[in-house]
């Protein structure tokens, strides 16, 4: 009777003791900062058309196109950084990444100075 007891004292110690690990694997993992990226975008949609607009409810300009994208390629980075194996949403990333350097290539062939100017708000590389 004693060895019934120790036996289901230690089944419960070691379901206790799965439970805490399983608890510990479920806690989403610290994602680490971009370092490449200076400038933070807003977290909003709207704040972002309302930053980069020429007027207001302009959401058409090369501007707020590029940094409509940066923004949903910054979520997308994210999520992929903690779902490695999403390769669904990295191909999606990938076409967001495409879309946004043919925006920025029309920029810097229509203007060169708001190119510039976008490319150092955004904080992006060139």
């Amino acid at each position: 009777m004693v060895k019934a007891v120790k036996v289901k004292e230690a089944k419960q110690k070691s379901v206790k003791a799965t439970s805490k690990e399983t608890e510990k694997k479920q806690k989403s993992p610290k994602v680490p900062v971009d370092k490449q990226r200076l400038v933070k975008l807003p977290d909003d949609k709207q704040e972002v058309i309302e930053k980069f607009g020429q007027k207001k409810g302009d959401t058409g300009s090369p501007e707020v196109q590029a940094a409509l994208l940066s923004h949903k390629i910054d979520k997308l980075t994210e999520h992929l950084e903690i779902n490695k194996k999403d390769n669904h949403s990295r191909r999606g990333l990938l076409k967001v990444i495409a879309k946004r350097r043919r925006i920025l290539n029309y920029l810097q062939r229509l203007d060169e100075k708001r190119y510039k100017k976008l490319i150092k708000e955004i904080g992006l590389k060139k």
